[in-house]
């Protein structure tokens, strides 16, 4: 090859391709394959060592073999790497081609690495200095080894080139700031200002030369702000808080101007405060001074172009114009410049991020203009809003109501509370159980059909199937939902193919849990199919909803070991440390039952769907087995209330228009898939704990299961000298009664109280208020079992 050949590739040459990412701040970038541009004069193992280099990297590679060809090619191509041979000075002296090109406007973001010769070792090592002055950014001491070169390519990537990269991505920055609108100043840690932006030029009559460089202390300041007002902004953002509020400026010409200041403390190196950037704007309550600011800048020596520039410009942020303005537009650029900056100025606490966001900034304004009871107030009100519970109630006291107190700890933390010696106890025997084989399932038996031709109703019995199949009541119970709701047609798979599937599922369940084991997923599959029956619930949902629904229910508790959370993590299990103690329990049956399924082509009821229709599905299964963590309980049921209850609750109360109507708006409530996503959480996180809602007698049966699962916990910590998660759940102590009250004002009423309103349950509704007084009326006899003592 000689010449320039940009496009030339040996035969097997560079051809993988990949676009990398980068985020400057808050914005993310994206990079083409990095191109790189080798110069020699003459072919030899050096450049095909960098050549099949770039291969490997990726990178796309081209091959120059003169100066000229070299400058000619990179302005063609804008290389991001340059490697110029320098061992051989009699074909071009590398110093002068890394000069032309660094005379070229694109290198100025470009890394040009020289290669040298190598020494001998008796030489004294000679200064980069040189290579340096020319232009160059690094050198490369000749190695024809592939991966030698290939480690080069690759750090210059990850250092040189990627600093390069956010550099060059800085100037579309520096350009929106100089088309901006707002007025921008951005200053060092120490106050001395770095940039101001065309629009602060205008609003503050400076020209930016005059500003660059000057303290802040330097410039005059205006007599009508408070005398205590900067102190208290210095104070707030050397504490790295973000500051807004009104603060009065004075001009170049002496005039004052009131604007509404937004300041951003930027953290750098070192998790140090380095620049603060400050956004202004006329203020809204200042309308001589806006409308005298409008005129200067429209006949100033920019007229032409500020006035152009005015009547072209649309704000792009969302909300940023009021529905006046919009609904109102003339040719009048005055009015339409007012308008703009007062609309601007109306909602400058507000943002693009999220509403809890807007909420935060609003009461940071709010703190500036109020007395200091109240300000110390709103910063209390800030400190809850920031943290992440912003769900969960506060309980009373533990004393008030241990049971409460007791039950919601263990059930909505996820554990890891320090023993004395600040060290976790493992337990070595909390690992997944060895899962047994399934047996063959023959035809259903009479007994067991004639059961299953009441599984639509509420009231079926699961316990009584437990009993007649042995402990298998998933399996069968499963056949026949399955079959009913087609599951095996949308899965395009056999009958036995689900047989198999159930068996194994069912297999994975620990029998001798006295709650989590496989009747409860039947329970829990028995209550969702339910749910999916009823009309409104059915018109929300699709058929992948449906047999999503159903596969999540089966699987929701796969492999429970009858422990909580929260001693999983306590205990430091296998399971803990792989899910990093959040959602362990749920976490590990999503990816258990996906497992298992996969696993043997007998039982694999997802081979024969499409990929696309199999990953919709996962991802529905998995959502809706972890929302049945209860973590995130009071989440998941202020959103659907929130969401979908009010919304349609309104339709009913306030439409004038026909019932048609009435019932298109809802159902566009309902079919969105936000909201398609919240009913199926909600549809599962209700069958999980509808024992208080089932027949009295299932319910009593139910509450003595989950409280033997608890007492058995307690036993195990007090052994193995754990904490305690759940101290009431003493089976020497505890009111059985106490606890289902708790849980049902706590947990169970308002849930039910939203899905009753949405798909009309008053059959569960009257079991639930049945149930209720049962406990009650215990409580009230200081009975501490399931059930009053016999009469004397």
């Amino acid at each position: 090859m000689s010449g320039l050949s940009p496009e030339a590739f040996p035969p097997n040459g560079p051809r993988k391709v990949s676009a990398t990412e980068e985020c400057v701040g808050p914005m993310r970038l994206s990079q083409e394959p990095i191109q790189v541009l080798l110069v020699f004069a003459k072919e030899d193992s050096q450049s095909d060592a960098f050549w099949w280099a770039c291969d490997r990297a990726g990178f796309r590679c081209n091959i120059a073999r003169t100066p000229e060809s070299a400058v000619e090619c990179f302005l063609d191509k804008h290389h991001e790497i340059i490697i110029i041979d320098g061992r051989h000075s009699r074909y071009f002296e590398p110093e002068a081609v890394c000069r032309m090109i660094r005379a070229t406007k694109p290198s100025e973001n470009t890394v040009i690495l020289a290669v040298v010769p190598q020494k001998p070792s008796d030489q004294e090592e000679p200064s980069v200095l040189p290579l340096l002055c020319a232009g160059f950014s690094r050198r490369f001491v000749e190695n024809n080894s592939v991966s030698a070169c290939y480690n080069e390519l690759i750090q210059m990537e990850h250092g040189e080139v990627r600093c390069q990269f956010k550099l060059r991505a800085c100037n579309s920055i520096f350009t929106a700031l100089e088309h901006c609108q707002e007025a921008v100043e951005i200053t060092s840690e120490d106050h001395i200002i770095q940039y101001v932006n065309p629009a602060f030029e205008r609003m503050m009559g400076y020209h930016k030369g005059e500003l660059i460089g000057k303290e802040l202390t330097e410039l005059p300041k205006s007599d009508k702000n408070r005398a205590d007002l900067l102190d208290t902004i210095n104070n707030c953002i050397k504490k790295g808080k973000e500051w807004q509020g009104i603060y009065y400026a004075r001009k170049k010409s002496g005039d004052s101007i009131q604007q509404h200041v937004r300041i951003t403390p930027v953290i750098g190196q070192g998790g140090k405060i380095r620049h603060f950037v400050a956004i202004k704007r006329p203020h809204i309550d200042n309308n001589n001074q806006l409308h005298k600011f409008n005129k200067e800048e429209r006949y100033s020596g920019e007229h032409s172009h500020s006035e152009c520039y005015s009547l072209r410009h649309r704000d792009r942020r969302k909300d940023s114009m009021d529905d006046r303005s919009v609904s109102s537009r003339s040719s009048d650029a005055p009015s339409l410049q007012n308008r703009r900056y007062s609309s601007v100025a109306r909602i400058h606490s507000m943002t693009i991020e999220a509403p809890i966001t807007k909420v935060i900034n609003i009461i940071n304004a709010a703190q500036e203009s109020s007395p200091v009871t109240v300000a110390e107030a709103l910063d209390r009100v800030l400190e809850i809003l920031r943290t992440t519970e912003l769900y969960s109630p506060q309980l009373a006291s533990k004393e008030d109501d241990p049971h409460t107190s007791d039950l919601v700890g263990g059930l909505m933390s996820d554990g890891l509370r320090r023993l004395s010696g600040n060290e976790y106890v493992f337990c070595k025997n909390m690992s997944q159980s060895q899962l047994a084989i399934p047996v063959t399932l023959n035809d259903v038996p009479p007994n067991i059909a004639e059961m299953l031709n009441d599984e639509e109703c509420w009231e079926f019995n699961i316990l009584e199937l437990e009993a007649a199949t042995h402990k298998r009541p998933l399996t069968y119970l499963g056949l026949k939902i399955c079959t009913s709701f087609g599951v095996c047609e949308f899965l395009n798979c056999s009958e036995a193919t689900l047989r198999s599937w159930l068996q194994l599922i069912e297999a994975s369940y620990h029998s001798s849990n006295s709650y989590h084991n496989s009747t409860h997923a039947a329970d829990v599959l028995h209550a969702t199919a339910y749910f999916l029956r009823k009309e409104r619930v059915k018109s929300s949902l699709d058929q992948l909803d449906e047999v999503a629904a159903l596969i999540a229910a089966a699987v929701h508790d796969v492999d429970h070991p009858g422990r909580t959370n929260s001693f999983l993590c306590n205990a430091g299990s296998e399971l803990a440390i792989l899910y990093n103690d959040t959602a362990v329990l749920e976490s590990h049956h999503a990816a258990l039952a996906f497992q298992l399924t996969v696993r043997d082509s007998k039982s694999n009821i997802f081979k024969n769907i499409d990929r696309t229709q199999f990953r919709t599905l996962r991802q529905a299964i998995i959502d809706m087995v972890l929302a049945t963590e209860m973590t995130r309980h009071f989440e998941h049921v202020s959103k659907f209330v929130n969401s979908i209850n009010k919304p349609m609750a309104a339709i009913e109360e306030t439409s004038t228009s026909s019932v048609n109507s009435d019932c298109e708006g809802q159902a566009n409530i309902r079919n969105s898939p936000e909201n398609r996503l919240l009913i199926k959480r909600m549809l599962i996180k209700c069958a999980d704990v509808a024992n208080p809602c089932r027949p009295l007698e299932l319910c009593i049966e139910w509450a003595g299961r989950i409280s033997e699962e608890y007492f058995a916990q307690t036993d195990e910590e007090k052994r193995q000298g754990l904490p305690v998660v759940m101290p009431v759940f003493d089976r020497n102590t505890c009111s059985v009664p106490k606890s289902q009250i708790s849980f049902i004002d706590y947990f169970i009423t308002d849930m039910f109280d939203a899905w009753d309103a949405f798909a009309t349950l008053p059959g569960l509704m009257e079991h639930l208020s049945e149930n209720y007084k049962y406990w009650k009326t215990l409580d009230e006899m200081n009975c501490k079992s399931l059930r009053p003592p016999p009469p004397s």
